[in-house]
Parts: structure tokens; sequence; C-alpha cells
């Protein structure tokens, strides 16, 4: 490892985060706990205030986070946002140090992630995308998947960040890599997902208790992350985001757009996200991914 990029150390490394939404402010506070120095930044400072009462320090910019950083971590909504943070004038990558590290952890275009890392290499800066895996308990309880893509070296430098955050992290190959594997992870969970709803309608139709018919299949060939940790929420009429619909529709509309490119058919992904879409335009972009169930009920005039 260069001198530049030795590895990130609680107490020296100073971290940079961006975006405390529902999995972020878990996340970026998983790292304050680990000793680690932050310097926040949100579109809506009142998100920041548990960060700034634990120690947190505050910047008014992403490009002033970054000036103040020596690894800057970007988890927003969407494309156009990681554009906008990490891009724009005052961006990160306006404020980043020659041998900082820039890592974007929202689930976003591959293309966009080469572009990032192509522009912060011409800076003297290294760019990681590592989109995760688990939602909102998988952040709040540290056990997310970390998907990573870019070049090794600066990986292995945020080995701690990566273990402060999750239980899996795992470099996928160079800059793109870590976003394409995440939407591999969103395309098995798409059909998935119809396959939950579905079933526990088929139950609800059949009579059947539903928390005794999830105490058997769960532990069967049928059992899923999913079903696990969704279908509880759907039994008890929880639909409050862990990871949003609309959110979801964008990963999948991204993943069909990469499957066309490379003349790829996926027709159980273009299925997921009509429905989805449907859901979305029934009032539900802001509900949990679990609230397909809405959709699916209404599809067999279901009132549950």
């Amino acid at each position: 490892m260069t001198d530049k990029l030795r590895e990130a150390k609680p107490g020296t490394t100073k971290l940079g985060w961006i975006g405390l939404g529902v999995m972020g402010a878990s996340m970026c506070r998983h790292l304050m706990n680990a000793g680690f120095a932050m310097t926040v930044h949100t579109r809506t400072r009142d998100k920041a205030a548990p960060h700034l009462a634990a120690g947190a320090a505050w910047a008014d910019s992403p490009r002033e986070v970054a000036e103040r950083s020596d690894v800057v971590f970007t988890m927003v909504g969407f494309p156009r946002d990681v554009r906008e943070v990490v891009l724009g004038d005052a961006g990160v990558l306006a404020g980043c140090a020659p041998g900082a590290i820039a890592v974007d952890m929202t689930t976003s275009e591959p293309s966009l992630a080469v572009e990032i890392s192509v522009r912060a290499a011409a800076r003297g800066v290294f760019a990681i995308d590592a989109p995760v895996s688990g939602g909102d308990v998988g952040a709040r309880e540290a056990r997310l998947s970390i998907m990573l893509g870019g070049e090794e070296e600066a990986i292995e430098a945020l080995r701690p960040c990566w273990a402060a955050m999750g239980k899996t992290a795992i470099r996928q190959g160079g800059p793109g890599a870590g976003q394409h594997t995440k939407l591999v992870n969103q395309t098995l969970i798409a059909s998935n997902m119809i396959g939950v709803c579905e079933g526990l309608l088929y139950a609800h139709k059949a009579g059947l208790d539903l928390d005794t018919v999830l105490q058997s299949v769960s532990s069967g060939a049928a059992g899923s992350v999913s079903l696990t940790n969704l279908a509880p929420r759907i039994i008890a009429r929880d639909f409050a985001p862990g990871f949003y619909v609309e959110h979801f529709i964008k990963d999948m509309g991204i993943a069909l757009a990469e499957a066309e490119r490379m003349q790829l058919a996926l027709p159980g992904l273009a299925l997921a996200k009509q429905l989805y879409t449907a859901l979305a335009a029934q009032g539900h972009a802001r509900a949990g991914t679990q609230a397909l169930h809405l959709a699916l009920a209404k599809l067999s005039n279901i009132d549950w």
C-alpha cells in the first residue's frame, strides 16, 4: 500500500458523509461509533441533528465535506443526485485533495460510476462504487452486503470502514462492477417479492393462519431474506419504508436499460417493474417495497 493509501484508522482518518436517509443515517453512525471523525451534509439539516449531537461536524456543501475529509461517502437517491453531489461545481470531486477517496454507496448507473472514476483519476483521487443490500434492518444492525467496484488498493485501505457497516464486503472488479452486482441483487429480489406477496395472498384466501404458514415455509426451500423480514410486515400491514418503492423502480429501470444494452431479455424483471410502477401510481411511491402486496391484492379485489 502506498503512503497515500494507508489503512483508514479511527482518530487519524477524517471521514465525510453525504445523505442521511433511511439507511445512510445508520451507516454513518456506525462509522462514528467506530471512532472516526465525521463531517456530514444532507439536504435537510434537521436530519443531521442526531449525528451533530453525537459529535459530527456540519458542512454547507458536498465540496466543503470533501475539503475537510480524507474519505467521502455519498448515499443519495437517484443517479441525477449522484451527478450533482459528486461531479457538480460544489460537489465532492471539486473539494477532494489528491490521494483522497470518494465512495458512492448509492445504487446508480454503472456508466456513471465509470465516469466518476475517470474524472476522479484526473484529479489524483480514487473512486469506489459501493452499493449495498440489506435494507433498513441491515443498515441498523451493521450487517449489510457491500458490493465494491474500483481499484483494489483503495478498497483494501477502507477495510475498517466496510467492517463497521457490513458483514460482507467483496470487490467485484473495476469501476462500475459494484453497481452491476447490485443490479443482479435487485433482479433477484424483484421476482422474489412477487412470490412473497402472492404466497401470502393465497394463504389468506385459503383461510390459513398466516403466522403459522410462515413458520413452515420460511424454513424450507422457499425461504428468503424477503420472506423472513418483509412477510411479517405485510401481515401486520406495516408498509413503512425499509427501502422506498420509488428507489426500487429506479433500480429496476437501470437494470432493464443495461439488459437492453447487452441484448438480454429479462421478462420477470420487466413484469416486476410494471407492478411496482402501478403501485407507485396508486400513491405508494414512498412506501416500502413490501407494499407490492397492496397492488396485487387490488388485482383480485381482496381487501387486506
